[in-house]
């Protein structure tokens, strides 16, 4: 199962990376996420309310909010000290697109992520991993690998910490909207204060 695993989040991936395959990976991880919602639908021992579960969002508000808002705190005075010329880029100079990523962004990049390196990934791979600090931390190390993809240190160190918050969030609510809105708060943020061509090629 760790070479299945490993074939899966680092080779198949890398592949995907290396090959500079046109489109971006949005398609590829629509496919990947229709995927995983068919094999853990058809998993015994998965429960199907884990892919939703809305009634936990409102409880783990109050823990999501504070560190998303420090963060963005500090996101937007690192970008006005160390890259001012790019601070709230997008939203300025390119606000359709920032509007159609603020809509589109959670629904088509950020639920089949989280279909993929939380509800996947901690269920498939729990024998292994188990259930705590080991699985989340499996989790992190592949969702920062898959950054690779943009070329650069920052995003990677980010989603490797992001993949660890989100991973710790989704083992504490079994919610896959609750961990896929704070995923997308941090997104956007990301998007919004001047970052985002760290992850997007055309921004």
């Amino acid at each position: 199962m760790i070479v299945e695993h490993l074939l899966v989040f680092y080779g198949l991936v890398g592949l995907f990376i290396v090959a500079h395959i046109p489109g971006g990976p949005i398609p590829l991880l629509l496919v990947a996420g229709a995927a995983a919602v068919i094999w853990l639908r058809r998993t015994p021992n998965f429960d199907n309310r884990d892919l939703w579960r809305p009634q936990a969002l409102r409880p783990a508000l109050p823990a999501m909010i504070a560190p998303w808002a420090i963060f963005s705190v500090l996101a937007a005075a690192g970008v006005a000290v160390f890259d001012r010329g790019h601070l709230f880029d997008m939203p300025r100079q390119h606000t359709l697109l920032w509007l159609l990523i603020v809509v589109f962004y959670p629904l088509a990049s950020v639920y089949p992520q989280e279909l993929l390196y939380r509800a996947f990934l901690l269920h498939r791979y729990a024998p292994r991993f188990g259930a705590g600090r080991l699985a989340a931390g499996a989790s992190a190390a592949a969702f920062g690998f898959a950054h690779l993809l943009f070329g650069n240190v920052l995003a990677v160190v980010l989603t490797i910490g992001g993949g660890w918050l989100f991973a710790r969030r989704y083992q504490r609510t079994r919610s896959l909207l609750t961990v896929s809105v704070e995923h997308a708060l941090y997104g956007i943020t990301i998007f919004t204060v001047g970052l985002g061509r760290l992850f997007y090629h055309g921004a």
